[in-house]
């Protein structure tokens, strides 16, 4: 059986059917969902069926895709209903949430059904409680259950967070969505989609996600608890990003680049600026994977009365009146939005011309702000870059091949694909333009948090005429390429910067190797004075001594009168493990910041970012 073809099972119904359980079944818990994972079912309708054994069924009824009552789920075997077979359908099933925006996100994102409405009518309701000063009582109690069920994870590893455990934190997650703190309860259901993507070995999990999404959950869990104004309502977060009038506007088009996510949807994005370099983006996204992304390009935008395709608006324009704007850019297509065809721009005219002409580090700061780990949900921003450069030519990495490119301020930078798949043109397109050194391009890329300069290359100026190129869907050939010249640069420059060869991984992997292994693992590390010492030589002493805390933390045991271990203490290793999550992010977001400033000359272009700024004030302020 494989989950996604068990419908998905609301967050409090699993977390009521585990609860239930008694001590004894709970103990059987994980071993019934590897055994129920391997038996078949049978779709009919709603309904789908588990075959549990020659004599008994189990049925999940699933009223509109979604399986919201304990009572949809009945098994027949004799102990029902309090066997351990509907506890473990639950868990073995994907856990239901509000479908996402997708349609302005980055390739990978989760869907969005395309037949989503503009939500500018909707009401979010915690902006009720917007003008509240501290949390309330109630959402303190459920911040700190939220709290509570991350450090069990955290104490437990990923091979001991079972069933049991992800229980705790479905109900910690629908508790703190009735008291209106959605961020904090997304990130918990995104802790235990990820957990089960663990332990089921999914090719596509990733231990660094893992981390960012279980320091997100205590983060905000214990920001809900101590901030106040501003800042709690970031942490409390918004069900759903609410669209804002806008008025009128004109757009010029700047490109569309395709959207595929690994659930199987497909579909475009397409980007557009404003007189004043606002950037903005219409898109379509739905079941239907790669082949739907290079279909839907050529289908009409969904915006007013405009006849325009997603390839023809990205070189066209809209002059668009009653517009609405989510906070990250998404335009509104809802029945008050009017949008005529207009005259659009090449890059090299006003307003577009503009973008090109920030500084390639302003642009990477600006960037970093929405592609942080840790950014603010609703910050807005854009992940863009607008550069002017030289191809060099192809350089080999462990990922495979990517282009190395050098821009007018002087900043050598890797382009890579921004998705593999054969049907996309992204990596025809780069290869081709490897063979090409010496040309001269101006792109548009999405950032790549590195500490070297990265992008992934997305679009270009046609190489020997006018007009862009969609890199993701239209192909170039060689006939589009200039004759071979000799590069300027016959040595080319190696992407580096203060972060290139810094140690800050041993903290990092340390942290990794939390989640994975659970708190006794780090305990046993015994001395890490080596890593530290090496640590402190690089400029980064604060790094060091958080490390040297987590260890510690990590292996303290007090034992009581008569020598007896006793519990461990969750929440000191948890707030010690935080402060180096997120102290490896800021001075990550730090590094990379730093690599795209301009060329120094000199002894000082040797020198190592200091271990100052967010990095540390991240550090103190978690251990406050």
């Amino acid at each position: 059986m494989n989950d996604d073809r068990l419908p998905p099972v609301a967050p409090e119904v699993t977390a009521t059917l585990v609860e239930n359980l008694s001590p004894r079944l709970r103990k059987r818990l994980d071993a019934a969902v590897t055994k129920l994972g391997a038996r078949p079912t049978h779709r009919d309708g709603d309904t789908v069926t588990i075959q549990v054994d020659d004599e008994t069924e189990l049925r999940l009824h699933a009223p509109g895709s979604v399986v919201a009552t304990a009572e949809a789920i009945t098994c027949g075997c004799l102990l029902a209903p309090a066997c351990v077979h509907r506890a473990a359908a639950a868990c073995a099933a994907p856990t239901a949430d509000p479908p996402p925006d997708l349609a302005d996100r980055p390739t990978g994102a989760a869907p969005e059904p395309a037949s989503a409405t503009d939500p500018a009518s909707a009401t979010d309701p915690a902006s009720s409680l917007s003008s509240q000063e501290v949390a309330s009582p109630a959402q303190r109690a459920a911040a700190d259950a939220l709290w509570s069920a991350g450090a069990a994870v955290l104490e437990a590893g990923i091979d001991g967070a079972g069933a049991v455990t992800q229980s705790a934190l479905l109900r910690a997650a629908h508790t703190a969505r009735i008291r209106h703190l959605p961020r904090a309860a997304g990130a918990a259901l995104s802790v235990v989609t990820l957990l089960r993507a663990a332990r089921a070995g999914d090719p596509s999990y990733r231990t660094a996600d893992f981390v960012t999404a279980l320091a997100e959950l205590l983060g905000t869990a214990h920001r809900v608890g101590t901030a106040s104004g501003a800042e709690l309502d970031a942490a409390r977060g918004r069900a759903r990003r609410p669209y804002s009038p806008d008025g009128s506007l004109r757009l010029y088009g700047l490109f569309t680049e395709p959207v595929v996510t690994d659930s199987g949807h497909g579909g475009v994005r397409t980007w557009v600026a404003g007189t004043d370099g606002r950037l903005f983006t219409v898109g379509d996204v739905a079941p239907g994977g790669v082949g739907r992304a290079v279909g839907v390009a050529d289908r009409a935008v969904r915006l007013g009365d405009t006849a325009l395709t997603h390839r023809e608006l990205g070189r066209a324009g809209l002059a668009v009146s009653g517009a609405t704007v989510s906070p990250d850019g998404r335009l509104g297509a809802g029945k008050g939005v009017k949008a005529v065809t207009a005259r659009g721009a090449a890059w090299t005219e006003l307003p577009l011309a503009a973008l090109w002409e920030t500084p390639p580090s302003e642009q990477a700061a600006r960037a970093l702000r929405s592609t942080s780990r840790y950014a603010d949900p609703d910050g807005g921003g854009s992940d863009l870059l607008f550069l002017d450069v030289e191809l060099i030519g192809a350089v080999r990495e462990s990922a495979g091949t990517c282009l190395l490119a050098l821009s007018d301020s002087g900043i050598a930078v890797r382009l890579t694909v921004a998705d593999d798949d054969p049907a996309l043109a992204h990596r025809d397109n780069l290869m081709l333009l490897a063979a090409a050194p010496g040309t001269r391009l101006r792109i548009i890329g999405r950032l790549v948090p590195a500490p070297h300069p990265r992008l992934t290359l997305l679009a270009c100026a046609h190489p020997t005429g006018g007009g862009t190129i969609d890199l993701g869907l239209d192909r170039l050939r060689r006939a589009d390429l200039p004759d071979p010249a000799a590069p300027v640069h016959p040595a080319p420059p190696q992407p580096g910067g203060p972060g290139a060869h810094s140690p800050l991984y041993l903290l990092e992997r340390r942290v990794e190797q939390t989640v994975s292994a659970g708190r006794a693992a780090l305990g046993m590390l015994g001395d890490v004075t080596a890593e530290t010492r090496r640590i402190r030589r690089a400029g980064l002493p604060t790094a060091a001594g958080l490390l040297t805390a987590l260890c510690t933390s990590a292996a303290q045991r007090k034992r009581d009168l008569f020598g007896r271990l006793l519990p461990a203490d969750t929440d000191s290793f948890a707030t010690h493990w935080l402060t180096a999550a997120l102290y490896t992010a800021a001075v990550a977001d730090s590094l990379c910041a730093a690599a795209w400033e301009p060329v120094r000359e000199g002894p000082a272009a040797e020198l190592s970012v200091p271990d100052r700024g967010p990095g540390r004030a991240v550090a103190q302020t978690a251990q406050h």
